[in-house]
């Protein structure tokens, strides 16, 4: 089968999860596809899925700051990409209480409570991946992946990303998703073929986190 691809023929398929790792990429330029497999198939939330390539060849970017909101008892985004160095605000646009925390990770943290119209910030001064939560709600989660890259993306809602710019190198790439798990493959710059990264999210089943004091929500109760 041969797969067309942007501006050049594609005359191979790799796809990671089960098969052996291989290689994409285009000149300086690299893309490929993310797919989510769950119970009903392909899953409709690949565009929160992480991608980012490690190597030594690449070079940091500068830190800035990004806002997640807290509104109707949820972050938004749920996922974001920030380079090392950057500060997260959380402005709580709710009519109630948030604390906002994170037990592992980059950083270990505890904002406190604070109400509408208020906003706590933290700063994250290593990479990784952190795991948010707030500690009212049982059920409001997000992710911030911290990277001293600047090949680090989110795909788009078909599961496609693209890196620009790459030097000619070896790199790792790396692809998660909150369901699916996590998966890396070598890659070369340049090479030829089409990526596609697939995640099998059809075993998941969710676990509620602790919260900040490594104690079961259910057990305090409901507060709002």
């Amino acid at each position: 089968m041969t797969w067309t691809f942007t501006k050049f023929t594609c005359t191979a398929l790799l796809v990671i999860g089960g098969v052996a790792p291989n290689t994409y990429a285009q000149s300086t330029g690299m893309s490929g596809r993310v797919e989510v497999q769950d119970k009903k198939g392909r899953a409709a939330d690949v565009d929160e899925a992480l991608v980012w390539l490690e190597g030594a060849s690449a070079t940091g970017v500068a830190a800035r700051r990004v806002e997640v909101l807290t509104e109707d008892k949820a972050f938004v985004p749920r996922v974001t990409i920030v380079p090392v160095g950057s500060t997260v605000a959380f402005p709580n646009h709710d009519p109630f209480d948030h604390n906002v925390f994170s037990t592992s990770g980059p950083k270990v943290f505890d904002l406190g409570l604070f109400g509408r119209n208020q906003t706590r910030t933290v700063t994250f001064e290593s990479a990784g991946l952190a795991r948010i939560y707030c500690n009212v709600h049982a059920r409001m989660a997000a992710f911030v992946l911290v990277q001293n890259t600047p090949y680090a993306t989110r795909p788009d809602r078909g599961g496609r990303f693209s890196f620009e710019g790459v030097p000619a190198g070896r790199y790792t790439l790396r692809v998660w998703h909150e369901r699916g798990g996590e998966r890396t493959v070598p890659v070369s710059v340049p090479a030829t073929g089409e990526l596609v990264v697939a995640l099998d999210a059809r075993n998941y089943a969710f676990v509620q986190h602790l919260d900040k004091n490594g104690k079961s929500y259910d057990a305090r109760g409901r507060r709002y």
